[in-house]
């Protein structure tokens, strides 16, 4: 699979199977991570791999993954940190390129993902020691996917919807409708 099949193939995975992500595929996706640009490659991003099932529980309960149900949470995580001694703001296109290097990696290896912002941040900065000059800014849910969403063009409304078989639909903006060559 080329880049571009990736990105066409990609979708957020909600539902997982309860399957072990094997260590050696984790730490591939946040070397993908630590390898894409970084604004003045200042680099103000860490990473932490949870993949540990007692914890992979615990971050389940601190996180908001809508259309998840316990039995088929994810088997890991990536938890995206910004070191603030490093840089303070505009690290966000940092947070974003990082986070797309590892959902691609993964799907290159056969594993879902889901970005997750919504997060009880003091939670999560317990549970793993966090120091304060930390900002928690994105995680990621990963796993074997157990669902395959479909991609559809909008039609009413870009809220994704289930059908009677449970199978998710995403609605995109068609290609026409978003892209303008050489004037708006």
């Amino acid at each position: 699979m080329n880049v571009y099949e990736a990105i066409l193939k990609r979708r957020s995975i909600r539902r997982f199977k309860n399957k072990p992500v094997g260590y050696d595929i984790l730490e591939k996706c946040v070397n993908a991570a630590r390898l894409a640009p970084s604004a003045m490659n200042m680099q103000p991003c860490e990473y932490i791999v949870v993949d540990k099932k007692e914890l992979v529980e615990k971050v389940f309960e601190s996180v908001i993954l809508s259309g998840s149900i316990p039995e088929k949470q994810p088997a890991a995580y990536i938890i995206i940190l910004v070191n603030q001694n490093v840089r303070k703001d505009g690290y966000k296109h940092d947070v974003g390129l990082a986070a797309e290097n590892i959902i691609l990696t993964a799907l290159e290896n056969g594993i879902g993902s889901c970005c997750v912002g919504a997060f009880n941040e003091e939670k999560l900065r317990s549970l793993f020691s966090i120091p304060h000059n930390y900002i928690i800014e994105l995680v990621i849910a990963l796993g074997y996917p157990d669902e395959e969403p479909i991609v559809e063009d909008v039609k009413d409304s870009t809220n994704y919807w289930y059908d009677e078989n449970g199978t998710r639909h995403v609605p995109k903006r068609k290609l026409k409708s978003l892209l303008h060559r050489n004037e708006f």
